[in-house]
């Protein structure tokens, strides 16, 4: 039996090079620099069999947006299993401890970005967030069908890039559930850094700014550049990698992307981990310029108190259903509930009736923040529609204006 315990300051050190074996990783100076810094601001539980330790898993404590609100929402990350110890309920300790402690400090939720994503179905996670990579050929001038917004652009010193675009990111994260809180320590660490910790080919962060002087940002850009470089036929042209671009309006949008692909010496833009609605893709005139080049599972979501999740939460339209939800981890949110829930707000209580829906409490999770809609859930097989028409009046209900989108992985 191994024991879960909390991993001291002084043990850090030990647990990155736990999880740099476990990932095949070996960060230069810098960047194990800048991960015992993260790691000394997260909660750290270890798996310790006697003096080994032998599995790891840190928790951020993040806020995430929520329809409506924001909600107290760990975010696992470093989550490791010493080979040694694979196989052997290691890591299942390691996450009920965790579900545990998260349920215990008022956390509703828990978040994780997956690097394997066979794994979290069984501990209750749901993937509740797509993202898109999006890549435009900027060799020729960028073609849109609306036009840019006119207001002057100016690059911002990432020294003041905090002031400058913070509040413009922050409103942008209430107006899109999934995003989770940015601490001037991540924005510093995470976004700003000076060197890119998975390309070193790239060059420092640069950030453009959209508005007038002397009024707030109506949006930026945030993206790195690499140089042209020899593939072994051609020379291939430089690439801009697009970081993060928010933007108010659709015009302002349009202007932050003319601008990326506008960029000498450069022919790509290719921009991670946008939202599966990116205006973008709308307002290209050409999406043989503008190109879709893959979707995957973004951030991934565990209900630790569903009554608490779901009564938090904002609602689009009204619904009366009785849920049949199983949850084999945590048994206090398994069992039979009706939910009352509309505009002015939701009741969930014990009920008796016959079920409308039977779901487990993974697909609940993937549909909370309104990404993934029940109907598609109950026509893949996992959500078991015992009344017409439920899964589509919960849709309705859980309904937001944006689709959910992060692109904060941790």
């Amino acid at each position: 039996m191994v024991d879960i315990r909390e991993v001291p300051e002084d043990d850090i050190a030990r647990a990155q090079e736990h999880a740099y074996l476990v990932f095949h990783d070996r960060p230069e100076p810098e960047g194990r620099a800048r991960h015992h810094a993260l790691l000394s601001r997260c909660e750290r539980l270890g798996a310790y069999d006697g003096d080994a330790l032998v599995g790891f898993m840190a928790a951020h404590p993040f806020r995430l947006s929520v329809p409506g609100t924001e909600l107290g929402c760990p975010g696992l990350t470093f989550v490791s299993v010493a080979p040694t110890h694979r196989r052997r309920g290691v890591l299942t300790a390691l996450m009920d401890e965790q579900l545990r402690r998260a349920g215990a400090a008022g956390s509703p939720l828990v978040c994780l970005w997956a690097s394997e994503a066979a794994i979290y179905g069984r501990f209750g996670y749901g993937p509740a967030t797509q993202g898109l990579t999006v890549e435009i050929d900027s060799s020729r001038p960028l073609a849109l069908r609306i036009d840019p917004d006119p207001r002057p652009l100016r690059l911002v010193d990432p020294a003041d890039a905090l002031a400058v675009i913070g509040p413009c990111h922050e409103a942008a994260r209430h107006t899109r559930a999934g995003r989770p809180s940015r601490s001037p320590a991540r924005w510093a660490e995470e976004w700003l850094c000076e060197q890119d910790e998975e390309d070193e080919e790239l060059g420092p962060p640069r950030i453009l700014a959209l508005g007038n002087p002397g009024e707030p940002a109506e949006g930026y850009v945030l993206y790195r550049t690499k140089h042209e470089s020899d593939d072994g036929a051609a020379r291939a042209p430089g690439l801009v990698r697009v970081d993060e671009l928010e933007a108010r309006t659709p015009a302002v949008a349009a202007a932050l992307w003319t601008y990326v692909a506008s960029l000498d010496l450069t022919g790509t833009v290719r921009a991670w981990g946008r939202p599966a609605d990116d205006p973008l893709l709308s307002f290209a005139a050409d999406r043989d310029q503008v190109r879709i080049t893959a979707q995957f599972p973004a951030l991934w979501l565990r209900l630790v108190d569903v009554k608490e999740a779901l009564t938090a939460r904002s609602w689009a339209a009204p619904v009366e259903l009785v849920l049949d939800l199983a949850d084999p981890r945590l048994p206090a949110n398994a069992g039979r509930f009706r939910l009352k829930a509309g505009p002015g707000g939701a009741t969930y209580e014990t009920a008796r009736a016959a079920p409308d829906l039977t779901l487990d409490v993974r697909d609940l999770a993937a549909c909370y923040l309104g990404g993934t809609r029940v109907t598609e859930l109950v026509a893949a097989g996992l959500v078991a529609e015992h009344t017409p028409g439920a899964a589509a009046a919960l849709d309705a209900a859980l309904r937001t204006g944006l689709l959910p989108h992060t692109a904060d992985e941790f």
